[in-house]
């Protein structure tokens, strides 16, 4: 994949990368992505929610096509970058809204969606196990959550010459798992029912119990 610019919040917070991946023409990205999202779309049809809280959305494209599978209302927040105000305006629908919001202390109430979903967040938030711990709490059947593969992630990088200085790591990525250790940080807050790896992501179902 081609090295993504990043964009920052209004407090400086590195909250993605401009790079387009969901609507990228090249074809090894649209290859990647394609198996991506049917890995997504397999897992989020086994659960079924009536509700969702996505949490760091981004541009909110996810977010649409999910609402657009969901009965119920859904909810995409992340942090507060102009960048993502104007797509999200075109994106909402009557069960779908965007709110700016940080998601280590989520103002709602226990089990108040069916689903949370975290995908490509965990790896930038300062905290994982307890941003996992408060979507746990909202949520009350499961969870379902995706972060790059590591060390794999990190090799293609430096493979492709991205972020040498860094080792590989991408900007804002804080967070490293293998697959192993992501299922043992899920598995806290419950049954992990689906372990998949679309390349080069590790995404996973978690029955809440």
């Amino acid at each position: 994949m081609t090295p993504p610019a990043v964009t920052v919040d209004r407090e400086g917070t590195v909250t993605g990368n401009t790079y387009d991946k969901y609507g990228s023409t090249n074809p090894v990205v649209k290859r990647l992505m394609t198996a991506f999202e049917a890995t997504l779309d397999e897992l989020f049809a086994t659960a079924a929610p009536a509700s969702l809280l996505d949490v760091g959305c981004g541009e909110g494209i996810l977010t649409g096509k999910l609402a657009a599978r969901t009965a119920g209302p859904v909810v995409g927040i992340d942090l507060d970058d102009p960048a993502l105000h104007a797509q999200w305006e075109q994106i909402a629908a009557p069960n779908c809204d965007f709110r700016v919001m940080k998601a280590e202390n989520l103002p709602f109430a226990d089990d108040e969606f069916e689903m949370a979903t975290a995908i490509e967040l965990l790896e930038h938030v300062p905290d994982p196990a307890h941003t996992v711990a408060e979507m746990a709490r909202v949520a009350s059947k499961h969870l379902l959550v995706s972060v790059p593969r590591e060390p794999l992630w990190r090799a293609l990088n430096m493979a492709r010459g991205a972020y040498l200085r860094d080792l590989g790591n991408t900007p804002g990525h804080v967070n490293h798992w293998s697959k192993r250790s992501f299922v043992q940080l899920l598995s806290r807050h419950g049954e992990v029912v689906e372990a998949r790896s679309p390349f080069p992501w590790t995404m996973l179902l978690v029955r809440l119990g």
